[in-house]
């Protein structure tokens, strides 16, 4: 049975929020919801949902960067979006972001009362090779 480990680096939330960055099991990280915050802190970045989705999505290379990987070894990712007007404007930064990296699997859904007030959350899972 593969060994569960719960990993908070405090780089992207404070370690002192109730739940961690990630969890690993074997080679499989499963992100927790990640928002457009401030490195290190529970504040939004400013500037609207382009420039949250971009921290949003540095936050996740983060984590990810943390346990060794990077934006190519996600597998899926789950886009959650306070208003589904904003899927195009969303899309142009994920494309922009991710460049020629291997695209993940996805979907996306439209919610009410993201944390913080955020305008975009997005959780991820990642696949370890080694």
């Amino acid at each position: 049975m593969n060994k569960i480990q719960r990993f908070n680096s405090g780089q992207v939330v404070p370690a002192t929020v109730p739940f961690p960055e990630g969890v690993r099991v074997g080679p499989m990280l499963y992100l927790s919801g990640q928002l457009g915050n401030v490195p290190g802190q529970l504040k939004l970045v400013e500037g609207g949902l382009q420039a949250e989705a971009r921290q949003t999505l540095e936050n996740i290379r983060t984590v990810l960067r943390g346990q060794g990987l990077d934006l190519q070894h996600l597998v899926r990712c789950t886009v959650m979006l306070a208003d589904m007007a904003d899927w195009p404007a969303f899309n142009e930064v994920y494309r922009d972001f991710f460049g020629a990296a291997p695209l993940p699997a996805r979907s996306a859904l439209g919610c009410n009362g993201l944390a913080l007030g955020a305008r975009v959350e997005i959780e991820c899972i990642a696949a370890d090779p080694a």
